[in-house]
């Protein structure tokens, strides 16, 4: 056991900081004596003596090991003590004061900090999965130098965790393998190159981008076929290849020349097999025990290498990446490494697809607001808003810039259409230019034209999609689903007034209340937004109301001051994203063990002043990206 704390220790980057510092404050509580108490004075009034406010009675923990058995609770409550949004606003009964709530933080934290701390390290079971779409075309590409995307015509991949890379749900149908057959021969006729007759034959290089059958004497055809295939084989299992596995596709090139088959169709044929092998289409980290959850142990240096480039670039090694991983020295070079990688134009994946799935960006090709509502909008401008979007991340992630900026920046990029659409008269042309916006109420994501579209109901605004966004993918703490048999606020008869007037009356339902009431003001903050992102001071005849109180008592009015409330809790941000920047790139949902991992993270952000490469550097050198275990619970 002491051997595995020390494992951690060095792999998480603790260093005797905040967290150890709470672990050891909350020894000298008790539950029985200093916690328990205060839940009865102030939260069994709606948790417990049989009532179970939002499904949650915590009368039902009796002791610390109850605790530890439900531990994400545990986290919740805290996380709401901590943002004062529990107990909730406007009861009758006394609030705990700022230390009494300070002190059931403190000893919910560092309790189960301690018994994250003393559990033994667990990289999590990740399932052996398939290449998503993205990544498929990637992978042709790099791998034939070919981009015909034949990916495009397969079947959506299904998400989970609000990505795509999750092993768990991608699944393999009989319609997708006949697709990948069919790929495979579109892309090798696409692919192969045949030179002039006579042309000098020599050694295929590992870098090369076409597979060329140069002219070969009968004496060495079957040198030419093993050397293809060879190379061919080791780039598209991202590792080395056996002779026994070379062998294996050498005889489908026999069996061709057996029915008097070309030598290049018969090659052909053996390529067509690799594009099709479970090697090609899965990322197979093998382990010689794979149902042994205690066969715990690190990557080796070709399937480290296959992780970092499925994560920063969606596709496969490039030969620096393969050249290190056969000398076995990719650890001792991987900052440098990500740091090249960032750099490079295959980059854009990480834009496209993290950040496409984060900030929903996927979704903005489907929304469709009303014309009448919305005349100015058009597919042009659906286009330019993602745009903008995408350039801010992609600045934020080439500058290495604060992450921080995601929430507030001075700047963004538009061109002359979207300019308009924000009231910059002077930005001109269809290029995207770097803009300030400086002494103007827009400043990071949520106040981006992409945002506030997709965050919007064809007709209106909605503060309840713009709080529950927020709450989801800026703060990590999204609300819980709506209970059954709560009307839409459209289909409730009895609500009169205006918008802001029938939320309020909507929220004063108590079933409704404590979901609400942290998304609805967050929501009504950018209402100055229409329904596609252009600023206004009136809604029809009525004066826009921008102004409102966060569970937490914080007053703001209007979109800049809640952004900066929203900055002020960075701490927030960034476990929320490090916790989806982690589980994007391994490829599973966070478990409980996950948590000092998440942590360690947030602290090496906050520590670094929250550059983007930190983000990074610290997910590829964290436990569960490093090492791998077998199936089955610890």
């Amino acid at each position: 056991m002491k051997k595995w704390i020390l494992i951690a220790v060095a792999a998480l980057g603790f260093d005797g900081g905040a967290g150890e510092s709470r672990a050891a404050e909350a020894q000298t509580l008790t539950y029985q004596k200093d916690v328990l108490p205060l839940l009865q004075k102030y939260c069994y009034d709606c948790h417990g003596k049989g009532r179970r406010k939002a499904d949650l009675a915590l009368d039902a923990f009796k002791s610390e090991a109850d605790i530890f058995k439900q531990h994400e609770i545990w986290e919740k409550v805290a996380q709401n003590l901590a943002a004062n949004e529990m107990p909730p606003s406007g009861r009758t009964i006394p609030k705990p004061t700022h230390a009494e709530r300070q002190l059931i933080v403190k000893w919910v934290q560092g309790t189960l900090e301690q018994h994250y701390r003393t559990a033994r390290p667990d990289p999590g079971r990740v399932t052996v999965r398939r290449l998503n779409r993205q990544e498929y075309n990637n992978t042709m590409r790099d791998l034939v130098g070919v981009d015909i995307r034949p990916a495009d015509e397969f079947p959506e991949d299904d998400t989970g965790y609000g990505f795509d890379t999750i092993g768990d749900v991608l699944s393999l149908s009989p319609l997708l393998m006949e697709k990948y057959l069919t790929a495979a021969e579109k892309v090798l006729d696409k692919a192969i190159v045949l030179p002039v007759k006579g042309a000098k034959a020599g050694p295929l290089p590992e870098s090369h981008k076409r597979i060329f059958f140069r002219s070969w004497t009968p004496a060495n055809k079957t040198e030419a076929a093993r050397e293809i295939i060879g190379v061919f084989a080791r780039r598209a299992f991202r590792r080395p290849v056996t002779t026994q596995e070379t062998w294996r596709y050498l005889r489908l090139v026999a069996m061709a020349e057996e029915q008097n088959e070309p030598f290049e169709k018969g090659v052909k044929l053996a390529l067509q097999a690799v594009l099709v092998s479970p090697h090609f289409l899965f990322r197979w980290e093998l382990d010689g025990d794979p149902k042994n959850s205690k066969a715990t142990r690190s990557l080796n240096d070709h399937e480290l290498a296959a992780r970092l480039s499925f994560f920063l670039w969606s596709s496969m090694p490039d030969d620096r990446l393969f050249e290190l991983a056969n000398k076995g020295q990719l650890r001792r070079n991987l900052e440098a490494e990500v740091r090249r990688m960032l750099k490079s134009p295959k980059a854009n994946a990480l834009m496209e697809n993290f950040a496409g799935q984060w900030l929903q960006l996927r979704n903005l090709r489907t929304v469709a607001p009303d014309p009448k509502a919305f005349p100015s909008f058009n597919d042009k401008l659906r286009d330019d808003m993602r745009r903008e979007t995408e350039m801010f991340f992609t600045y934020i992630m080439r500058e290495d810039r604060s992450v921080l900026d995601f929430i507030k920046a001075d700047y963004t990029f538009m061109n002359e259409r979207l300019a308009q659409l924000y009231g910059f008269p002077r930005v001109k042309g269809e290029q995207f230019q770097k803009v300030s916006l400086a002494g103007t109420p827009r400043g990071g994501l949520l106040t981006q034209a992409s945002v506030l579209t997709l965050t919007s109901n064809p007709t209106r605004t909605s503060p309840v999609k713009r709080g529950k966004y927020v709450l989801e993918n800026i703060l990590g703490t999204p609300p819980p689903p709506p209970p059954p048999n709560v009307p839409e606020l459209n289909e409730e008869k009895a609500l009169t007034g205006n918008m802001r007037q029938q939320m309020e009356q909507h929220r004063a339902n108590p079933t409704c209340a404590s979901c609400h009431s942290r998304m609805d003001p967050i929501g009504f903050g950018f209402e100055n937004f229409n329904g596609i992102g252009i600023w206004r001071d009136t809604d029809g005849a009525q004066p826009i109301n921008a102004a409102d109180t966060l569970p937490s008592g914080q007053r703001f009015s209007g979109p800049a001051e809640l952004t900066n409330l929203l900055l002020a809790r960075k701490n927030d941000f960034a476990q929320c994203l490090s916790e989806k920047m982690l589980t994007y790139a391994i490829g599973r949902g966070m478990e409980f063990y996950d948590k000092p991992t998440v942590d360690a993270i947030a602290q090496q952000l906050e520590k670094k002043n929250y550059r983007f490469s930190t983000l990074i550097i610290a997910v590829v050198t964290s436990l569960p990206f490093d090492m791998k275990r077998g199936d089955g619970k610890q």
